[in-house]
């Protein structure tokens, strides 16, 4: 007997505050795929392992039952008019079938909104590219998953050899969707009647309290205090972002990719006494400096976010949400990569100890707002980032899915108001990024790629000198935020 992948009925708080953001279209948390494979799969099949996994995973079948008022979380219900054919979907693109056709393409399936009345999330096969390839655009919303989730729920559908065995089908009683939906009825109700509300009446008086006056928070007090004041301190923070250049926002998204060998940029961290976050972001800041450098307008600091992961192996957070946001200033002025590094390396160190439990106390408090004021807040907070970052684990191993090869994965992260998010994946000896663009915030996306890569290949081939701790020291020191 198969065993069905666990799931919270309800929402938490986080993932609450991203379905109530998608009111806003530049606030959509909707984030994409793309694996190019060595040849167009056998889609009958895919679609049959889609349906499985959809039985499989009660979250891919399922859809937002939202509740009065946002007196609580949404709730998950099954969908009684689950479709596969809607979410597993064939397409070709015109010759010759370009890597820039395929994510102008892309950039089209994620700016989609998704139907709010059915599942949230949808595979596209894209075939019609060059040298006889192919690719599958998953399409999720952040809802049902992280990026790490979403690695896992990735196994039910991938095999490790081309001509791996299906797997039996699994069978679902088609009465459980309509019971389902009723439950969800009852449930929101006893919450209306017995008047549960989402803050306790208290916390709602101190949260009403600190808004009018975020200084007269104390220094000292109870842990769930301190929460308040960490989290009343960022809602609060209405500094504008640093860059002169990436000023304008819209709804119009560029696609870049880029790929560096996964081995050298770890060594190149460990000789460093760093990480892969710490490369990624370095490389990113240094790539941004340089980029405002070209174009006249040198900055001396930038303010990034990276999506902190907040899961481990005891915690039962399985393919949920587990994750929370830090926010620093980094350095984007003219240094040694070594010495960005390492002082990327202190103040990302810094932010991510106060980061673990911001945005779940910072959820819960939103969650009093209405839905109007609640989006206007979000837009202020987007304003005082620049750009974003994360970084995913992915499979050391040749992976294939419906009978083609993963060649790449490309992962695009959701934008959420910044100027560009850069998110990596590794997949089988490689790095592989998705760079997101706000086409209006930054001119020249191509040059940007190009510095990125650039900025990689110059720490891989950078050496720890000893004069490194008195370089760290730049011109205008870097502060967190």
């Amino acid at each position: 007997m198969v065993q069905e992948i666990s799931f919270e009925r309800r929402m938490s708080d986080a993932e609450g505050l991203m379905w109530r953001l998608e009111k806003d279209p530049h606030l959509s948390s909707t984030f994409a795929n793309v694996s190019i494979l060595d040849r167009p799969p056998d889609v009958d099949r895919l679609r049959r392992r889609m349906e499985r996994a959809a039985t499989v995973i009660p979250r891919l079948r399922q859809r937002v039952h939202s509740t009065p008022a946002n007196m609580s979380p949404p709730l998950w219900v099954e969908d009684s008019d689950f479709d596969i054919d809607f979410h597993v979907r064939r397409v070709a693109i015109p010759a010759p079938g370009t890597m820039r056709q395929l994510l102008d393409y892309v950039t089209l399936i994620v700016a989609d909104p998704f139907d709010r009345t059915r599942p949230l999330w949808q595979f596209v096969v894209v075939e019609g590219l060059e040298g006889g390839r192919a690719a599958l655009v998953e399409k999720l919303h952040h809802t049902i998953a992280d990026g790490e989730g979403t690695v896992q729920l990735s196994l039910q559908f991938f095999d490790f050899e081309r001509d791996a065995p299906e797997p039996a089908a699994v069978e679902i009683d088609p009465a459980r969707a309509l019971l389902d939906e009723s439950n969800a009825h009852n449930e929101i109700w006893r919450d209306v009647v017995s008047g549960t509300l989402r803050l306790p009446l208290a916390v709602v008086r101190q949260v009403r309290d600190l808004v009018a006056d975020p200084a007269s928070i104390p220094s000292h007090g109870a842990t769930t205090f301190e929460s308040l004041r960490t989290a009343m301190g960022q809602l609060t923070d209405v500094e504008s972002a640093r860059s002169p250049l990436w000023t304008e926002r819209s709804t119009r998204r560029r696609a870049e990719v880029l790929r560096v060998p996964f081995v050298d940029v770890r060594d190149a961290a460990r000789r460093l006494n760093g990480t892969l976050n710490t490369a990624l972001l370095s490389a990113a800041s240094e790539a941004a400096g340089r980029y405002h450098r070209e174009f006249g307008a040198p900055v001396d600091d930038l303010r990034a976010s990276m999506a902190v992961s907040t899961r481990s192996r005891s915690d039962g957070s399985g393919v949920a949400n587990s994750f929370s946001l830090a926010r620093f200033l980094v350095p984007t002025h003219d240094m040694d990569p070594v010495a960005r590094f390492h002082e990327v390396a202190r103040i990302t160190s810094e932010a991510s100890a106060s980061a673990s439990g911001s945005l779940s106390t910072i959820a819960a408090l939103a969650s009093s707002l209405p839905t109007t004021i609640l989006t206007r807040v979000a837009r202020l907070q987007a304003q005082t980032v620049d750009f974003a970052t994360s970084n995913v684990k992915g499979t050391p191993m040749p992976v294939f899915v419906a009978g083609s090869e993963i060649l790449h994965n490309f992962p695009f992260g959701p934008l959420g108001g910044v100027a560009f998010n850069l998110t990596l994946l590794s997949h089988v000896g490689s790095l592989d990024m998705g760079l997101n663009v706000d086409s209006a915030a930054i001119a020249h996306p191509e040059r940007l790629r190009e510095l990125l890569e650039d900025s990689f290949v110059a720490l891989v081939s950078s050496k720890p000198t000893r004069t490194t701790k008195s370089a760290t020291t730049p011109k205008k020191r870097a502060r967190t935020s």
